[in-house]
């Protein structure tokens, strides 16, 4: 019962649902392991004791929590203070407000309303106890919700390695991305783009092309750079020119090895072409302007942009992995890592000039963006979390629970459940540095977008923790303050003017849907799955009705499919089934699995055809893709995404999850119906993505 009691204290479930009324207790290994993941020894029964009498020591000595959140109509609850304690607000701007301390003086009175009443941001709240005791918290006072989307619309969802332009140097690149939005802006009336996360990788070679396991989520990736876009390279002159043209036309023979031989997307023979042409790039002297505004960009960035550098210069040295560091370099505060800047401030520049180069051109492409009309522009993916030896981890060490990995429990789908490799972030320490580390990745992601995708949504309110060396079916849900989680995410896209996007696909547990809805946050709704589940059962299928347009929900993202399913041509041929039974992926025989397609895709025809959507007897793909898009606007959803290889017939899912080399995952540019790669240039000249978003445009009318 004490350890039971000590986890939940700490936000530790001892047991989860895999199935609706099924409950399974979690062994009590785990949830030591989990425990001292987050600091308590919960090994013995005399350590269990110790740690509940210390956590009670602190929470009666404790007089404000670490972090205090405040919201309009929400005020905190601080009526444990003792009576008497003074409070007093240190206000962002610098201005300093007593506060009154009863919340019974009157209706608008109280500590907790007059805090809820401060301006929105980040705030110092200092308490004294007539004991003598005295405590700050950080103050956040946050909007009740998010910014909605300016105006309903539809975009283009890309992953934009897989977008090839003629310019582009083997992969899609922030130029291509830039062309992308000034073209479908103007010329097909897109709102929005929604990218692949664009996080820093770690580096290779080998380097992992999933865009969902990165070093770094702070800062993006210079492997998306345009390198003739960057104002230095007009300035190469002599020698450095000539080597700097090699690898341009080195770099179009790895592009048109893709476009026209078949070769796969190469992510590391790209990176090594552009670096080296950035180290050239590096050489030339700024002039005074680009300097000024490089100096402005160092200081912007501070301490977690001379981490950043410092790693991946360090990494250069030693090796991708922090933890196999010699011990004096892996911890960024160490007395040898001081020793060691110095000395590598040439490599820490480099690497500090590439986020910048980045920076500007990510600024460029939403502009781009805007400029062409589009209400949303840019929308940026925040991966659910980072590589375990990446830049985050070594800088950020003790905001993450070491040992620990996140991941989803067994459930009807997958009875072995998963483990996704990546080190979550401790509740505790999170709310111990008033929400930083999350404060300041959602401000830079938010820089240049019109709009933020968070990738798993669920995980700001609870995440799987499994300890390292066990399967998933042995972890346990950490708790996360949903509350503060949400408020930090308002306050920042209510600054940066935004939208957010929650990815709520999959187990989601009751409270959740409502929470994110009630501050703003879009949910995603993907045609396939928007159907009335209950009384079915996943685990035995059965026949689920199909939701009707006027029963879906208004605050989403609507899509057809995303990059972790089919896409629609492959839906509809059975090519998805024929790829998945020659890799040996399907649940059932292959008999079933085709008969449940067929039943699945009978039923969508009926519906399409009774809906007028699609025409009696026009059973060909490129009519019923137009259909389910015709579809989806039909639905009350505030925005409607168009996966781009949809819209060339591509038959290739860019991912297939639960494959790694079986499969080229991330490695594939969008092609058309004949398997063809296209260019960004076919792609705007197609008749057939024309056609469809003509569907998209005419609807919006």
């Amino acid at each position: 019962m004490g350890r039971a009691r000590l986890a939940r204290l700490h936000g530790i479930a001892t047991s989860y649902e895999p199935a609706p009324g099924r409950s399974v207790q979690i062994t009590d290994d785990t949830v030591v392991a989990v425990l001292a993941a987050l600091g308590v020894d919960a090994s013995t029964p005399d350590a269990v004791c110790s740690a509940l009498a210390a956590y009670e020591d602190a929470a009666g000595r404790a007089l404000l929590p670490p972090a205090v959140v405040a919201r309009p109509g929400r005020p905190p609850d601080l009526t444990g203070l003792p009576e008497g304690t003074a409070l007093r607000v240190e206000a962002e701007d610098g201005q300093s407000h007593d506060v009154p301390r009863h919340p019974h003086d009157g209706p608008h009175e109280g500590a907790g309303p007059a805090l809820a009443r401060l301006p929105l941001g980040l705030h110092t709240l200092h308490a004294e106890a007539p004991d003598g005791r005295s405590a700050r918290a950080r103050l956040i006072v946050a909007p009740d919700r998010v910014p909605a989307p300016p105006a309903r619309s539809h975009g283009f969802l890309v992953q934009l390695y897989s977008l090839l332009s003629r310019h582009s140097w083997g992969m899609g690149d922030l130029g291509d991305l830039a062309d992308l939005a000034a073209w479908s802006g103007r010329a097909l009336g897109s709102g929005f783009v929604q990218l692949n996360p664009l996080h820093a990788a770690v580096p290779g070679p080998p380097t992992d092309p999933s865009p969902y396991r990165p070093s770094s989520r702070r800062f993006p990736d210079p492997v998306h750079l345009r390198i003739e876009q960057i104002p230095e390279y007009a300035q190469l002159t002599g020698a450095a020119r000539l080597r700097a043209d090699e690898l341009a036309a080195r770099a179009h023979a790895l592009r048109d090895g893709v476009l026209e031989r078949g070769a796969l997307i190469d992510r590391d023979a790209v990176w090594e072409l552009k670096r080296e042409a950035l180290e050239l790039l590096c050489a030339v002297p700024l002039s005074p302007g680009r300097r000024a505004a490089y100096c402005d960009f160092l200081a912007e960035g501070g301490q977690a942009l001379e981490d950043h550098a410092t790693w991946y210069a360090l990494a250069e040295r030693h090796g991708p992995d922090w933890r196999t560091w010699p011990a004096g370099l892996r911890d960024p505060r160490s007395a040898g890592t001081a020793r060691l800047r110095p000395r590598l401030m040439d490599r820490i520049d480099f690497h500090c000039r590439l986020a910048w180069f980045t920076d500007q051109q990510l600024a460029a492409a939403q502009r781009a963006a805007k400029e062409a009309g589009m209400p949303v522009g840019l929308v940026h993916d925040l991966a659910v979390g980072v590589h375990p030896s990446g830049a985050d981890t070594w800088a950020q060490q003790d905001a993450f629970a070491a040992g620990m990995s996140i991941g989803a429990p067994p459930d009807a789908f997958n009875a072995r459940g998963q483990d996704w490799g990546l080190p979550p972030w401790r509740p505790d320490a999170l709310a111990a540095t008033g929400y930083a580390p999350y404060r300041e990745l959602l401000r830079g992601l938010l820089r240049h977008a019109g709009a933020l995708r968070i990738d798993h949504v669920m995980g700001l309110f609870r995440l799987w923790w499994v300890p390292e060396g066990r399967p998933p079916t042995e972890g346990a849900y950490v708790r996360y303050d949903g509350e503060a989680m949400l408020s930090v995410l308002a306050l920042e896209a209510h600054r940066a003017g935004a939208a957010v996007i929650g990815e709520d696909l999959g187990t989601v547990e009751p409270g959740v849907r409502e929470a994110l809805a009630e501050r703003g946050v879009l949910g995603t709704s993907v045609l396939w799955f928007e159907r009335d589940y209950a009384g079915v059962d996943p685990a035995t299928g059965g026949e689920a009705r199909i939701l009707a347009p006027d029963e879906w929900r208004s605050d989403c993202l609507a899509t057809v499919t995303t990059h972790d399913l089919p896409t629609t041509a492959a839906r509809l041929t059975g090519d998805d089934l024929a790829l998945r039974e020659r890799l040996g992926l399907l649940a059932g025989s292959p008999e079933r699995e085709r008969s449940r397609a067929r039943g699945e895709l009978a039923a969508w025809f009926g519906e399409l055809t009774r809906r007028g959507l699609l025409p009696e007897g026009a059973g060909d793909e490129e009519a019923v893709i137009r259909a389910v898009h015709r579809f989806l606007l039909r639905t009350p959803a505030q925005l409607v995404g168009v996966w781009l290889p949809d819209a060339v017939g591509d038959r290739r899912p860019q991912n297939l999850p639960g494959t790694w080399e079986e499969y080229p995952n991330w490695r594939l540019p969008v092609a058309g119906a004949d398997g063809r790669p296209q260019t960004l240039e076919e792609l705007a000249a197609s008749p057939r993505l024309h056609a469809l978003l003509r569907e998209l445009a005419d609807g919006q009318r």
